[in-house]
């Protein structure tokens, strides 16, 4: 199993970064996976479940029953891992900048387009192949200023040209949910059910340029670009998987977890493994636009009166805020309703923070779609 180490920031007398990740299989003999943990880096889940993958990735890679290739990066953010606020791990914003470690990912598509006019024909499988060049040169170019640019630049390399990229993190108090594009919605199903997800949220665009957008959405962007007398398929399943709440650090969740990942990849055809039984799909796909945050009217303790799992009808309460100062009670309902699936793991909240989120069957939201 060939260890890759890429320098992120290693200039004299500053603190260096290295990204580590790792490879199996054959490059180029077969469909390409990429997997990655962590990139919100104190989401420790993911990388309890990548410890486990890469134990299974190297026997399965020693047995030749990797068909193709698949990279795994057990900690996809050493910077934000090296943050510290007095003393608590702080990983989903740089704080050189503050910016989300999942936002502002390069999106290819615009310049695909001038560099693709008049070199696509009718044969999709050539498309594709001429589509994943392009995106590894366009990638290639992007020019990275800055630690935490590289460090997504070097992330992104390892997956533009994949045929399927599982972006592993988790929330603040969650269900195990999943984003992915609509256009990938045939190919989501199949993972969701093998993880007992309990919602799987589709969009095209979801705004802030979110790393797995910038793997996959590129190809119907592409598509609509050049319309349908050019054939370009959704060729790169992304898919982001939250993998429940940030306390839900479990061997026996992250064995099960891991095991689900290796059948998907399976059935997708890059790994060698007998099929399990399909279990029932927990869910049904749901749009992201049809997602209702509910946020903190004013400051205070805050109190749920529904929990995660619950189907939450419109006008339902779902939690008070309590102003042990004022004595003031607000009790916070649901506009929309849908199910419980995220919540806040904070119970003293300022006015404005998010106290959870409720996925509804029905679109109602435009613009960024995404928590900050």
């Amino acid at each position: 199993m060939p260890i890759q180490t890429h320098p992120i920031a290693d200039e004299p007398g500053i603190a260096a970064y290295r990204l580590t990740s790792c490879h199996y299989g054959n490059p180029g003999r077969g469909k390409k996976a990429y997997i990655q943990a962590s990139l919100h880096a104190d989401e420790v889940p993911a990388m309890l479940v990548a410890h486990v993958l890469r134990r299974e990735l190297e026997r399965l890679d020693a047995e030749g029953r990797i068909h193709g290739e698949v990279i795994l990066v057990p900690a996809a953010n050493p910077i934000g891992l090296s943050q510290l606020i007095q003393g608590t791990p702080f990983g989903r914003f740089d704080l050189g900048t503050g910016i989300n470690f999942n936002r502002d990912f390069l999106h290819v598509a615009g310049e695909l387009a001038a560099t693709l006019a008049g070199r696509l024909g009718s044969d999709a499988a050539q498309n594709v192949a001429v589509i994943r060049a392009e995106a590894r040169a366009a990638v290639a170019r992007w020019d990275a200023n800055g630690a935490t640019a590289v460090l997504k630049k070097t992330l992104l390399s390892m997956a533009i040209d994949a045929d399927v990229v599982l972006d592993l993190h988790c929330d603040n108090e969650a269900l195990l949910h999943m984003y992915a594009g609509t256009a990938l919605a045939a190919r989501a199903e199949p993972l969701a059910a093998l993880l007992g997800a309990r919602a799987l949220l589709l969009s095209g665009a979801s705004g802030g340029e979110p790393f797995d957008e910038a793997c996959s959405r590129l190809w119907w962007d592409l598509a609509d670009h050049f319309g349908p007398e050019i054939p370009i398929p959704p060729a790169c399943a992304a898919i982001t998987v939250e993998l429940r709440g940030e306390m839900d650090v479990r061997y026996d969740y992250a064995e099960r977890d891991a095991q689900a990942l290796l059948q998907y990849l399976a059935r997708e055809g890059v790994l060698d493994l007998p099929p399990a039984a399909a279990p029932d799909a927990l869910c049904a796909a749901t749009p992201l636009e049809g997602v209702e945050p509910v946020y903190a009217p004013q400051s205070g303790v805050l109190v749920f009166l529904k929990a995660l799992g619950d189907q939450v009808l419109a006008g339902e309460a779902v939690a008070d805020i309590v102003n042990p100062v004022s004595g003031a009670t607000t009790t916070l309902r649901a506009q929309r309703g849908g199910l419980l699936f995220a919540s806040t793991a904070h119970r003293h909240l300022l006015r404005g923070m998010q106290v959870c989120k409720l996925a509804g069957a029905t679109p109602f939201r435009s613009g960024s779609l995404l928590s900050q």
